[in-house]
């Protein structure tokens, strides 16, 4: 019987956790789980693990959280757990190249893009706010520069017209976890995947999120601002002015009717179906809303307590 293959993982968010478990597997010995130190979170700002630590430890994993893989004695410990394969998933981390050539196979990314399109940190969001109709996941044998490794293996997904970044971000998870469990039980049965060298053309970056980006101009068309409601759902919330009160807009969809000559942000029309706002080009329809300090409501609520929007319709 082949010893089991020595293996560590290292990732930080949500999305990383199904990847973990998809490694728990039959001839795979877990010998650590990276993830990065606890950070301060809530109004309390108390130290939060995150959900891989909070995986690991239920999973009884042996836990590491070094704050760099650059300092010297870190690579050393690493080295010291004479590695197989590093599985690396949003861990948010640099690997310097004493890591990545610690292990026999390599260092192995799951990243959630069809590569060389959506390059970097949040391919999910900018997915969404090109209006992509397809995105995915990829298997990548990691080097040096930023997401350019060879591609293992890739599976596609379509996007959803109603597709938020939070559900996108679950079903890619859950594709990603399964694609890394398909690549690890292909390499117990002996098979060397084969690394298949990204295209030079197609090359875009998805740079990290500003929260700024969320704050909604009237004046871009409307089929842009919806993309930018579903992109920033659930974080960091689209947010408008609309009639002197600044909202949080959680929900909203392009009307199927064209804009009068009313200029960009007039309320056009307020129902218990929504509040078509006039934007740069087309109408905006809003169907659910925050009021600061508030929750997460639908426009027929929000109505009730401003009845005045109704006068203020065009």
């Amino acid at each position: 019987m082949a010893p089991p293959l020595r293996l560590a993982f290292a990732g930080t968010p949500e999305f990383a956790v199904p990847h973990l478990a998809a490694c728990r597997r039959d001839g795979v010995d877990i010998v650590a789980v990276y993830t990065q130190p606890d950070r301060p979170a809530g109004r309390g700002r108390r130290l939060q693990p995150s959900p891989v630590k909070q995986a690991a430890i239920e999973a009884g994993l042996p836990l590491r959280q070094p704050r760099t893989l650059r300092d010297r004695a870190v690579q050393r410990e690493l080295a010291v757990l004479e590695l197989d394969l590093l599985v690396v998933v949003a861990y948010g981390l640099i690997l310097p190249e004493a890591v990545l050539g610690s292990p026999r196979l390599g260092c192995w990314n799951v990243h959630a893009s069809l590569l060389p399109r959506w390059r970097g940190a949040a391919p999910i969001q900018r997915a969404l706010l090109a209006g992509d109709r397809e995105t995915g996941v990829c298997l990548m044998q990691m080097e040096a520069g930023l997401d350019t490794g060879p591609v293992l293996l890739s599976r596609a997904l379509a996007i959803a017209a109603d597709d938020t970044a939070g559900t996108l971000h679950d079903r890619l998870a859950a594709l990603g976890a399964a694609l890394l469990g398909e690549a690890l039980e292909r390499t117990l049965a002996g098979e060397r995947l084969a690394p298949r060298p990204q295209p030079d053309e197609g090359v875009c970056y998805a740079a990290k999120l500003d929260k700024a980006e969320a704050r909604l101009d009237w004046r871009e068309p409307a089929v842009l601002l919806e993309r930018k409601v579903r992109a920033f759902d659930p974080w960091p919330v689209a947010e408008a002015e609309l009639a002197g009160e600044r909202l949080r807009i959680w929900r909203a969809t392009v009307a199927a009717e064209a804009a009068n000559a009313a200029p960009p942000g007039t309320i056009r029309r307020a129902t218990r179906e929504g509040i078509d706002v006039v934007c740069g080009a087309g109408v905006l329809r809003i169907l659910e809303v925050q009021r600061a300090g508030g929750r997460r409501i639908a426009v027929a609520d929000y109505l009730n307590a401003r009845p005045d929007l109704r006068r203020l319709a065009s």
